[in-house]
């Protein structure tokens, strides 16, 4: 059937709406009962330029994506799954049953798919600024993003993560929230993409289990990485993460700069505690328009987020509520996980509604704590 299918399909340049079953060939139920576009193989490889490198935007764990251009001027962004590994089929699975289904504007659309001669192919909008962590990232190109661009960024992320938890009519954990996941179009509207990873839960399942850890390290929450139970906290942790990339520009891996090397949730620990304001704000951030007391309320948000025990972090409806109200204390914030710090826990709330975030840094008090109790990570 499928090569029937094909043979019938290769000299047509149209891509039209057809059926999954009809071409899913292997592929399993809930696919096969997916309504998709589907295009045609020859029209992404002309689209492509036979996939060349020149029109290569990156390549993702499930493999390259590539710029391309339809016959009637449209542009899209071609994933090519790999066609052997489990994880390019799960890839192709979500795409099709899960975010096919859903529309927000902080969604990255999914256009349609091609299933023909061994090839898995995924077609998306494109998006013409590519992922957040291009412009992050790099030094030179930092100053794009303003303080108002980067909130926006923060506010929409968050917006997207509540349609997937709580406002579609799925329940969907993305497990994989990071800055080279998210995609921004011409103004800088952000996109959450790359749901490879992402889980459906039953109305009545909030927690699950897997043997199968999979997604990136350093945003990944304690309970999933080390044990494989995830939940929308999960999601929770890596926002929080990405919203304190955002804010420091600093990735969340081992950093040289001064003394022994610490990750990022240790240094913002370090100098959210003591007070130390000015390291915690991206230099690379246009001092124009910079709010400093807006962007420590985030960094206190995502403080909240990263907390060690899951109960503790909010749902992602209080973290949009936090980004749009000025008028709600937040609470004092735990420890991170995985953050290394030597006995000591700060028990007062950062006051980020002041006007004078500097004097609120300073209001500071601690209590000595030991950590022989603790188990080990």
């Amino acid at each position: 059937m499928l090569v029937a299918l094909c043979l019938c399909k290769r000299n047509r340049k149209e891509h039209k709406h057809v059926h999954i079953a009809s071409v899913g060939h292997g592929e399993d139920e809930e696919m096969r009962s997916s309504e998709f576009l589907l295009y045609d193989l020859i029209t992404l490889k002309d689209a492509t330029d036979n996939f060349s490198e020149e029109n290569k935007l990156g390549e993702g764990g499930f493999g390259p994506v590539y710029k391309g251009a339809l016959q009637d001027g449209q542009e899209i962004a071609v994933k090519r799954l790999s066609t052997t590994s489990q994880q390019g089929q799960m890839e192709m699975k979500n795409e099709v049953v899960l975010v096919a289904k859903l529309q927000h504007k902080n969604l990255v659309r999914v256009l349609g798919c091609c299933i023909q001669e061994h090839e898995r192919l995924l077609v998306y909008e494109f998006l013409i600024n590519n992922s957040l962590d291009k412009i992050l990232f790099d030094p030179a190109r930092q100053q794009e993003l303003s303080w108002e661009q980067r909130h926006k960024i923060i506010e929409g992320v968050g917006r997207g993560l509540l349609y997937l938890h709580e406002d579609s009519r799925l329940t969907i954990i993305h497990r994989d929230l990071k800055a080279s996941n998210i995609l921004l179009d011409k103004n800088m509207n952000p996109k959450i993409s790359d749901f490879g990873l992402a889980k459906l839960f039953d109305v009545d399942t909030s927690v699950a289990n897997t043997s199968r850890i999979a997604g990136t390290y350093g945003y990944m929450a304690p309970e999933y990485a080390l044990h494989g139970i995830f939940s929308a906290k999960s999601d929770v942790f890596s926002y929080g993460v990405f919203v304190l990339e955002i804010v420091t520009g600093r990735r969340n891996t081992f950093m040289q700069a001064l003394g022994p090397s610490e990750d990022l949730l240790t240094f913002v620990w370090r100098h959210w505690s003591r007070g130390s304001v000015p390291p915690l704000l991206d230099d690379g951030c246009p001092a124009e328009g910079r709010r400093p007391q807006e962007m420590l309320r985030c960094i206190h948000m995502a403080l909240l987020c990263v907390q060690e025990d899951p109960q503790l972090r909010p749902s992602m409806a209080s973290v949009v509520v936090m980004l749009n109200s000025r008028s709600i204390t937040l609470p004092a914030p735990t420890v991170p996980a995985f953050a290394v710090v030597p006995g000591r826990v700060v028990t007062a709330s950062w006051n980020t509604d002041r006007e004078d975030p500097m004097a609120a840094a300073r209001e500071l008090s601690f209590n000595e704590a030991s950590i022989s109790d603790l188990e080990p990570r």
